[in-house]
């Protein structure tokens, strides 16, 4: 817990996201392709609706899951590339509670819950700026406040740009970070047909849709592949996140195939549905909150995130921390 290294790279990156993410916005970098009259139009970053009461109990459901799991949405996805066969019962179970959430058994509850939206400044899906009343000017002054108060935390921590082991150190992993969220919504914006960032929830249930279905079902652009599948820019962002973390691994060398226990199986498989029916009713998870979300300061975002983090503290003191209190 005295450790902050991993938290200041974090913020780092969030601040490099935030500044690139929103100047991408005000430039009118962030284009789509019009279906209809096939003209290029100019696209705002996607702020996801504020629906506080999912936003909290799906965050906190997500957190308690991850410490079951084993790790985040994103941490068992790119452990399969690791050789982790842990992370495959995670991916299956996450799917599992994400499908029974969206659209089976708990689909009244999540649309119950997504029905409680909260209109700020005139939309249901603020930024930070809109409680102070929105426009260019509060939102530059809001992103520079936040940019110079948690760069000064930052930097009290010595960030370090050369790394002193395997890896980046953890300065460059913040602003690595920063620079692929930024990527990522340009990216997907040109070549995905719409700007949607970094995300591993929605992907996942794309990836084993087309799977099932040879389609993603999903509410962003399609695109057919030879005729045998329609695929998205997220299905293809999922199934690169293992290969990058192979390469790693064996660049390293450090690939190799662990089988856990088969009691870790079961708690692994619980964790994870926990993680996608948070994820589905919170609207995204700590990847798609907490740093695509967190890039364009949406106030959904950070509600999610901070409960999130919530339960899984939660969720460490009972399993972890108790344990060795008694």
């Amino acid at each position: 817990m005295k450790d902050m290294t991993l938290f200041r790279s974090y913020l780092f990156a969030l601040v490099v996201a935030i500044v690139g993410s929103n100047l991408l916005e005000d430039l009118g970098m962030l284009q789509v392709i019009n279906p209809d009259s096939g003209n290029l139009e100019t696209v705002e970053l996607l702020r996801q609706s504020f629906v506080p009461i999912a936003n909290i109990l799906g965050g906190f459901l997500f957190g308690l899951g991850i410490v079951l799991a084993g790790g985040c949405a994103s941490g068992i996805v790119y452990r399969i590339g690791e050789g982790q066969l842990s992370a495959l019962i995670a991916i299956l179970g996450f799917f599992f509670g994400a499908v029974m959430t969206a659209d089976g058994l708990l689909s009244p509850i999540n649309n119950y819950l997504k029905g409680f939206k909260v209109e700020i400044n005139g939309t249901t899906s603020p930024a930070l700026w809109d409680l102070f009343g929105g426009g260019p000017t509060l939102k530059w002054l809001t992103i520079a406040i936040f940019a110079v108060g948690v760069l000064t935390f930052v930097f009290a921590g010595k960030p370090e740009f050369k790394s002193k082991s395997k890896g980046f150190a953890w300065g460059t992993t913040g602003v690595l970070i920063g620079v692929l969220t930024i990527a990522s919504w340009w990216v997907s914006s040109y070549f995905g047909g719409a700007p949607r960032g970094m995300a591993v929830s929605g992907p996942i249930r794309e990836f084993f849709s087309v799977l099932l279905t040879k389609s993603t079902h999903s509410a962003f652009p399609e695109f057919s592949f030879l005729g045998i599948f329609r695929g998205s820019w997220g299905m293809f962002f999922i199934l690169s996140v293992p290969f990058g973390a192979w390469v790693s691994a064996v660049a390293l060398k450090e690939f190799k195939w662990k089988i856990p226990p088969a009691t870790e199986f079961l708690t692994v498989f619980f964790g994870s549905i926990l993680m996608g029916i948070g994820a589905v009713i919170a609207g995204g998870c700590n990847l798609g909150h907490g740093v695509t979300g967190m890039s364009t300061m949406a106030v959904s975002s950070l509600v999610a995130i901070i409960s999130i983090i919530l339960g899984n503290w939660t969720m460490v003191y009972f399993k972890l921390i108790r344990p060795m209190q008694d």
